[in-house]
Order: C-alpha cells, then structure tokens, then sequence
C-alpha cells in the first residue's frame, strides 16, 4: 500500500496543487492558456517522440494490439450509446457526449507519466501507441456522428476536409508519426536535441497535473446528470475489464503491455469530452460534472487498479 501511495501521491497531489492554486489565485480562465499550449504544442509531443523514436521498429508494429485495445474501447461507448438511445430516449447528440464521457479517458494528460512511474520503461510503446490511435479515431467519430446528428452544419466535403486536416496536424500525431520515422530509419539524434526533447519530456506530466487541477477548479460542479450512475462504473471499471478481457483473448501481448492499457482504461473521463460538447453545443454542463466527478472518485479506482496490477493479478490467462 505504501508502494501504491507514493506512485499516486505526485500524481492526484499535483492535480489537487493545481486545484488549490486556481481556488486561491482566482485567476480567470484564459491565464491557462499558454499553459495549455505548452503542454499540448511542446511537452507532451516531446515526451511521445522521446517514447517512439528510441523504440525499435518492431515494436511500433503491433497493429493486433491497438485494434483490439480500440474494438474493447468502443464496445465500451457503443454500449453507453444504446442505454442513452433505447433506454434513456436520448438524443443522438447527447448520447455521443455521454459515450465518450464513458469511454474516452484521460490518457494524455494522466497516462504517460503514471503508467511509466507504476510499471517502467516497458510500458512506454503501447501507452504511446493507444493515445495516438485512440485519439485520431475520437476526432474522427466525433465530428462523424455529430454531423448525422444534425449538429454539424459543414458540408461533407468541408467535414472530411477537416477531419483530416485535425488528425493529420494534431501535435500528438505529429510527433508520433516523427518518431516513427526516426526509428524506421534508426537516425542518430544530436545530443543537443536529445538533451532539448529530455527537458520537455520531464515537464509533460508536472504540467499536464497541474493544469488539470485548474481546469477543475475553473468548472464547479452545477449541475449532477441522472447518466452518471452508469457513466461512472463504466469508465472507471467497465472499460478496464473490457480491455483486459480483449487483450487476454486475443493473447500473445507482453503482460507489460496488457498491465498498460488496463491502466490507461481505468482512468477518469478526458476534458476533452467537454471541449467536444462546448464546440457543439451539448451537454456541457453534465459533461464538465462528469470529469469531475470521475476524477474524484479515480483516486480510490485508480489505486485499486494499480493494487490489482502491482500483485501480478492481470497476468493471469483467462484464455489459455
């Protein structure tokens, strides 16, 4: 237990700074930007790049484990999305928000540096591969469903143009795609710019916390949806075990890889979710409870998955 603590205390307790900061400061929201910008534009793509381009290549090349880390993922929101649709008689807008508030977590922002702290070096591919896969295909269904919902006013020409054009230069995506060229190529880098990137890399995650703690704070809770009474369970034990059960399946994963993704699943909803439902104008409100509310309660979730993964539980076969 004193292990789990000091692997989740810099973590939740840079978060709860950045809360703390945000209360007493009373800052308005626009003074993160630059912040926001630092993370998302230099730290965070340095730090996938650092993971990516010091890999070798054959490693970078498991398609079987990001398609079915991604087919676990979406069963997950499909799921989500039928409740709110057949059950609930949701919108179709509204249950897009409320899929993803269950299936996308927050694995740019909490994933790489916990997942790197809590199970080493090993775990730094498949982190790197799910939150550069991950993250393309939700710009892609986002906008997608969003537009058959109505919400969307481009045409389609415009709307494929733009999906395009948001997954191809997204920083993220960028620097990942750099990194595998590098790889491929097995180029030397310059020590300088080896020594540049390690400087970026090691503000991603202290940043990232921090920032995160703010945007928390700038949100208060106004308004709790009916939905998350099984928003909540899905995101933070659902989706892990959706992806454990997938990964078994399938098999023949280093148990590293399983225990990474597992991780990655279980961890609260992106605020992404509400940057989606504030662009279309749906369910911002219940979107910013929900990552609210799953960050809370991932202190206890998260800890409990880290227990399960540290005592050697996931490497378990269900499927032998």
């Amino acid at each position: 237990m004193a292990e789990i603590v000091s692997l989740l205390l810099p973590f939740f307790g840079l978060i709860l700074i950045g809360y703390i900061a945000a209360k007493a400061t009373k800052q308005p929201a626009e003074t993160l930007g630059w912040l926001n910008t630092f993370i998302i534009y230099a730290a965070l793509p340095a730090l996938f790049f650092k993971l990516v381009s010091r890999t070798p290549i054959e490693q970078l090349t498991r398609v079987d484990f990001i398609a079915t880390d991604i087919a676990a993922t979406y069963a997950v929101f499909i799921l989500l999305f039928a409740i709110g649709r057949l059950l609930r008689g949701n919108s179709l807008a509204d249950c897009t928000i409320q899929s993803f508030a269950g299936a996308y977590g927050n694995i740019g922002y909490l994933g790489p540096g916990l997942a790197l702290l809590a199970l080493g070096e090993g775990a730094a591919v498949p982190v790197a591969l799910i939150i550069c896969f991950e993250n393309a295909l939700h710009f892609v269904v986002a906008p997608a469903l969003m537009a058959a919902a109505g919400d969307d006013k481009r045409s389609t020409g415009q709307l494929v143009a733009d999906i395009v054009r948001k997954v191809a230069l997204h920083p993220f995506i960028l620097s990942t795609a750099a990194g595998f060229a590098v790889a491929a190529l097995h180029i030397d880098q310059p020590l300088a710019f080896q020594r540049l990137v390690d400087y970026l890399a090691q503000a991603a995650a202290p940043c990232a916390l921090f920032a995160m703690g703010v945007t928390l704070a700038l949100r208060p809770l106004k308004r709790i949806p009916a939905e998350i009474s099984y928003i909540v369970p899905a995101k933070l034990i659902l989706h892990p075990i959706a992806v454990f059960i997938a990964l078994t399946a399938v098999g023949g994963f280093e148990p590293v890889w399983i225990q990474a993704a597992v991780l990655l699943a279980c961890l609260p909803t992106a605020t992404n979710v509400f940057v989606i439902g504030q662009q279309y104008g749906v369910w911002q409100e219940r979107a910013s409870a929900t990552i609210l509310i799953t960050t809370v309660f991932s202190v206890v979730t998260v800890s409990l998955w880290l227990i399960v993964i540290r005592s050697g539980l996931l490497q378990l076969q269900l499927f032998p």
